[in-house]
């Protein structure tokens, strides 16, 4: 069982259903990858800020409770409520995404000065997670104090996993996005990406990127829309073949699922291919069923 802190934002999600219905869970590509790891047995503390005394940030609280993920590390701020997206889908399961987090409590959490206990759960760790969107969500001013914490970690061993995970919206531009992901990669032992989004954020410097992270000893997982994946590492390039494909009911979580079941199967010393087929498997039975995170019941065997 590996020791992981994962650093990010928990949202209020409503996935629309038609006719003025919707649904209501809580997700956020971070917490959904906390959740998934814990379920596969790694102990996980989750880093972030919620409201207090409103329902929503409860809610947000029990449900960490209810998975086995430490809340100790969560910060409750009074007068504030979490960010709430919504989810509309299309016939294939693709969806657009809807935000309201302009005041999201996350967003000031590494713009205070006492990480003291952040400091400590992070050091002590066997693996610290997080994504571009946790970058962009607390701004320059954070990522800076957010940095100079990943620095300690990386100096005492504790690998740094991060997916870039582009959400435009919360970038002026894909210039910036750039920018942010080469300021915390020297950090990163393992970089989890799509393909679009790689494309997204790079253009025709997409595969360069790649390299250049390898060739940095990073350990580079390449996601292809076809679920094709490719492995970077040590001067080795790894393809692995689409798996027969699944009928996708929504693909929200997919990228996130398949993050906690590569992660938790390369912590517990499995291989490449053990390890992408472990991220497939949950990924598979993610985009089966709506929402982020699907019930215990519905997970696939180990």
């Amino acid at each position: 069982m590996a020791n992981i802190v994962a650093i990010g934002e928990c949202m209020v999600e409503l996935s629309l259903l038609g006719d003025g219905a919707a649904g209501l869970g809580y997700a956020g590509d971070v917490f959904n990858t906390a959740v998934y790891l814990s379920r596969f047995g790694d102990h996980v503390d989750f880093v972030s800020a919620v409201g207090s005394g409103d329902p929503f940030s409860q809610d947000i609280l029990n449900r960490l409770e209810q998975e086995g993920v430490s809340a100790s590390l969560v910060a409750e701020v009074r007068g504030k409520l979490p960010g709430l997206y919504a989810i509309a889908r299309a016939a294939d399961g693709e969806r657009q995404f809807f935000y309201w987090r302009e005041q999201s409590p996350f967003r000031q959490m590494f713009d205070r000065g006492d990480f003291d206990r952040i400091r400590s759960a992070l050091v002590a760790s066997d693996l610290i997670f997080l994504s571009g969107i946790t970058q962009a969500v607390i701004g320059e001013a954070g990522r800076r104090n957010l940095h100079g914490l990943l620095a300690d970690a990386k100096s005492m061993g504790v690998q740094i996993a991060f997916d870039p995970n582009y959400r435009p919206r919360l970038w002026p531009s894909p210039k910036s996005a750039r920018e942010a992901l080469e300021e915390i990669a020297p950090y990163c032992s393992l970089i989890s990406v799509s393909q679009p989004d790689l494309d997204a954020i790079y253009g025709t410097d997409a595969t360069k990127a790649l390299g250049d992270w390898a060739n940095c000893g990073v350990e580079v997982v390449n996601r292809h829309e076809d679920r094709t994946v490719e492995i970077f590492v040590d001067g080795q390039v790894y393809l692995l073949p689409a798996p027969e494909g699944v009928r996708a009911t929504d693909t929200t979580g997919a990228g996130d699922s398949f993050n906690a079941g590569y992660i938790s199967a390369r912590l517990s010393g499995r291989g490449f291919d053990a390890s992408v087929a472990t991220g497939r498997r949950i990924s598979a039975a993610v985009v089966q069923h709506l929402g982020a995170i699907i019930s215990v019941a519905d997970m696939p065997r180990p």
